[in-house]
């Protein structure tokens, strides 16, 4: 099963761990468990603006059943239309380049067993190149097309880092797809000193995982949502924390951050109250730096359930649902 890809002069050949042609995603994943895959490097030592190192944690360590799960056939999703649209974004990077490119069906893991942990799924290779060996294919919609405004996201520098580091290679394409009609390709050479640094970094997260550990907090959303599905209920105990020093500091400042936000609201409602005093009832107000728009929504229609149970109660029993509650974080001076 580990058979030996082609030797580069940078490292020992990639194992192909296992071939992913004809496995199941829900086997893939499985496999994917065993360490880091490249486009996990970025959560792992924290540079992921969409998922945090918590959340990948619960994943690594199997505690994701309490995590919403994506759905791959979901058509209103970044990850539907990215895996739809690879092929082609790969036809074109070809076409553009006169590369050959070609797909990659395994699971491939870095060649020192002290680096075990490292996996790689490639998207293609690039054929009888001597400039370019790997091609990663990305896309961005709307939201996500400013996070290229500047080159390669730092994100992707790190997949893309990891991959190479990986495989022994020397450098890849990161070809993307802005808003489904601009091609841009980017080329990202091997920098053995980003490959260092982030071998340890990632070293670093691994030993949570190994050491069943749950790594720190960062402030983001995805580190929120694992903290829900890590600790869904309350037990009704109290622990008192007044002896905690660094805790209370935490609570303090909280405090203090709290009552700051409270003053920059009331001061955000007095300046948009002055604007929308003089905007009367125009739709757009222009500015040197900027617009506001203060438009009415559009009609809609809901039901009246109060006049509906009132007219018909027998519904009440028939169509009643429960649903799960969550934990509120309430903060009292």
């Amino acid at each position: 099963m580990n058979e030996q890809v082609q030797e580069t002069p940078q490292q020992r050949s990639a194992l192909r761990l296992v071939s992913t042609k004809g496995m199941s995603r829900e086997d893939w994943l499985a496999v994917r468990k065993q360490g880091l895959g490249a486009s996990e490097a970025a959560a792992a030592v924290g540079l992921n603006p969409y998922q945090s190192p918590l959340e990948l944690w619960m994943i690594k360590t199997g505690r994701d059943q309490e995590l919403a799960q994506p759905d791959p056939d979901d058509d209103s999703t970044p990850i539907f239309w990215g895996h739809m649209l690879e092929p082609i974004v790969a036809e074109c990077y070809a076409r553009r380049t006169g590369n050959k490119v070609r797909r990659v069906h395994a699971v491939l893991q870095h060649p020192d067993p002290d680096k075990h942990w490292m996996l790689a799924n490639l998207d293609y290779s690039v054929v009888a190149s001597p400039e370019v060996q790997v091609l990663e294919c990305k896309t961005a919609g709307r939201n996500g097309a400013k996070l290229w405004d500047d080159g390669v996201p730092d994100y992707v520098e790190c997949q893309v880092q990891h991959q190479l580091a990986v495989t022994g290679k020397a450098a890849a394409d990161v070809c993307v797809l802005i808003c489904g009609q601009e091609l841009r390709v980017h080329r990202i050479e091997r920098n053995e000193e980003v490959i260092d640094q982030l071998i340890q970094l990632e070293r670093h997260f691994w030993r949570y995982v190994e050491t069943d550990t749950p790594p720190p907090t960062d402030g983001s959303d995805s580190a929120n949502r694992a903290l829900r599905g890590l600790y869904p209920t309350d037990s009704g105990e109290t622990i008192d924390f007044q002896d905690d020093e660094p805790l209370c500091d935490a609570f303090n400042r909280l405090l203090d951050v709290r009552a700051d936000l409270d003053r920059l609201r009331g001061h955000e409602s007095r300046l948009k109250q002055q604007i929308q005093n003089r905007m009367g009832e125009a739709s757009r107000a222009v500015f040197p730096d900027g617009e506001v728009r203060w438009q009415r929504s559009r009609d809609r229609q809901t039901l009246d359930m109060d006049r509906l149970l009132a007219d018909q109660p027998e519904l009440a029993a028939q169509y009643t649902l429960t649903k799960p509650g969550s934990r509120r974080f309430i903060v009292r001076a």
